[in-house]
């Protein structure tokens, strides 16, 4: 006897009689599988956190979890990361064009939508796969510091803090109770280093974590070096092992 879905998850274009897609269903459990990605959204900028696991002789300086599409907008991803190439070389693409057509820097949430339409594209024609990826892009826009999550479904969110990855439902009850949005840039990368500790493995080293931050005065994008990263991490350790005070 055939399994529920057998027949429905074999072509993306058909709706099983339950009304799902099992093919994005498949996509969106990638996406759960891979390590933790977050980010957090503060008055003073955004953050960009994720756990990397390198291998001995791998260059550890380059990062495959998060990535620059302007100056000014940052990508972090979990799930499939060869797909999230993709999505970033197509919005720095598409940062550029509408650069050069408008002469002003692109919104945030235009890239987001962006991606969001590419992903959708992808759940609606015979031959293809949903992409196995879902990103966390943070940048600095004219109302100053925004948040946005896509998924392989095509949904694109707002968020002022949002985790995706492995452990993300841990992750984010975490964040329900400790993110402020008026908490400086600085411990909002504390906040993050926490949250990575929260579902890692490694609960002592700091090789696994990356971060990027763009903050609303510069509205640059930059990586913190390991020393900078190795004091965050340091506060985020006494902050998981001094037990909460009762509200």
């Amino acid at each position: 006897m055939f399994a529920p879905s057998a027949g429905y998850d074999r072509a993306i274009t058909i709706f099983s009689p339950d009304g799902r897609l099992y093919q994005v269903e498949y996509a969106i459990e990638t996406v759960r599988r891979g390590t933790l990605a977050l980010g957090l959204r503060v008055k003073e900028g955004v953050v960009l956190a994720v756990e990397e696991r390198t291998r001995k002789l791998q260059n550890p300086i380059i990062s495959q979890k998060i990535s620059q599409v302007d100056d000014h907008i940052g990508i972090a991803a979990a799930g499939y990361v060869p797909d999230a190439r993709i999505q970033v070389d197509y919005a720095r693409v598409f940062a550029q064009s509408s650069k050069l057509t408008y002469d002003e820097p692109v919104e945030v949430e235009a890239i987001a939508k962006r991606i969001g339409d590419l992903n959708q594209q992808y759940t609606q024609y015979a031959g293809v796969r949903p992409f196995g990826v879902s990103l966390v892009i943070a940048g600095i826009g004219k109302n100053g510091a925004e948040l946005f999550s896509t998924d392989p479904s095509g949904t694109y969110l707002g968020y002022d803090g949002v985790a995706i990855g492995a452990g993300y439902e841990q992750v984010t009850e975490y964040l329900e109770k400790k993110y402020n949005p008026d908490m400086s840039l600085e411990d909002a990368c504390v906040l993050a280093a926490e949250c990575i500790y929260l579902v890692s493995e490694d609960k002592v080293g700091t090789k696994h974590i990356r971060m990027a931050l763009i903050d609303t005065k510069t509205k640059k994008m930059v990586y913190p070096n390991e020393e900078v990263i190795a004091n965050y991490a340091e506060k985020a350790r006494e902050n998981l092992s001094t037990p909460s005070k009762p509200q």
